[in-house]
């Protein structure tokens, strides 16, 4: 059964194991149609966190429940009638788009000059530009999970998240939300909104921690 953020609260590194492993999930869901496999997993994975109230507890069940009544190929289908098709999308998952209202603009730029920074590129076979959500979210489980521990740190997390995914990801949200193809899409949203939601806490902790 797949690791859920519901199942893995016991420590601080198991915390970490999850906040990594939710954005790997993330990045699947948002770069492309679902895989079968991934499908079949998410609707056997637990729904009921051992701490009860936990914040992500409830919209993670509502997507798990969705996953459970959708069919697999209205689960994909669903992907690209938001996500794809030739021309302007139903909703954009690129962050300039959100910050500038354009393509491959200033923000962009930023983010390139910060992921070398941070020693990244985009690889060759991605087709997407580095803002895609998905590819956001990948850098985060990097940030969390990687072993250079000069990169893979709380205050590159911090910094990283404040200025390339925190700002748009909102907009993201309420737009699948609001969408009205979007149902399994809309669930992940709503995940996403709060997930997104709990590590600005944190890092907000973080800084008045410094």
């Amino acid at each position: 059964m797949m690791s859920t953020p519901a199942n893995l609260q016991s420590s601080a590194l198991d915390e970490e194991t999850a906040r990594s492993e939710l954005y790997g999930l993330l990045a699947l869901m948002y770069y492309a149609q679902p895989a079968i496999d991934l499908i079949a997993k998410l609707r056997v994975a637990a729904t009921d966190s051992p701490v009860t109230g936990a914040f992500l507890e409830e919209p993670w069940r509502a997507l798990v429940g969705v996953a459970r009544e959708m069919p697999d190929a209205a689960i994909q289908s669903e992907y690209d009638a938001l996500f794809g098709g030739v021309g302007k999308p139903e909703v954009y998952l690129f962050g300039s788009h959100y910050l500038s209202g354009f393509l491959n603009e200033k923000p962009l730029a930023r983010l390139r000059t910060d992921l070398a920074q941070l020693g990244l590129s985009r690889d060759d076979s991605m087709s997407e530009t580095e803002d895609h959500f998905a590819y956001l979210c990948e850098v985060m489980r990097y940030l969390i999970a990687g072993d250079d521990v000069a990169v893979a740190n709380l205050t590159r997390q911090r910094e990283f998240f404040s200025a390339h995914i925190q700002p748009w990801v909102a907009s993201l949200c309420d737009a699948l939300e609001k969408n009205p193809q979007a149902r399994f899409y809309a669930a992940l949203a709503a995940l996403t909104r709060a997930f997104v939601s709990i590590e600005a806490q944190g890092f907000d902790m973080l800084d008045g921690s410094i």
